[in-house]
């Protein structure tokens, strides 16, 4: 099943996340399909929090990707 998820990455105590398009197999921080955005948990200021590419995100879904619990939170953020 194709699913869309945050994959982890920056570095330690600053977690930096993309938001992919991968298979429920491969491992979380693994290979993808496509990157359709990322999500700053620790954006301060004027720096961009969330940016994801709703056209994107809705061409995967429309397919039958299933987005994780958190990428929907985070879809719902970014409307």
């Amino acid at each position: 099943m194709v699913t869309i998820r945050l994959a982890r990455g920056g570095s330690k105590k600053r977690p930096f996340y993309q938001i992919v398009v991968a298979d429920s197999r491969n491992a979380a921080t693994g290979r993808y399909i496509e990157r359709i955005g990322f999500f700053n948990p620790i954006a301060k200021g004027q720096e961009e929090r969330v940016r994801l590419d709703l056209e994107r995100y809705d061409h995967w879904v429309g397919l039958g990707a299933q987005p994780s619990d958190r990428v929907k939170s985070v879809r719902s953020e970014k409307k």
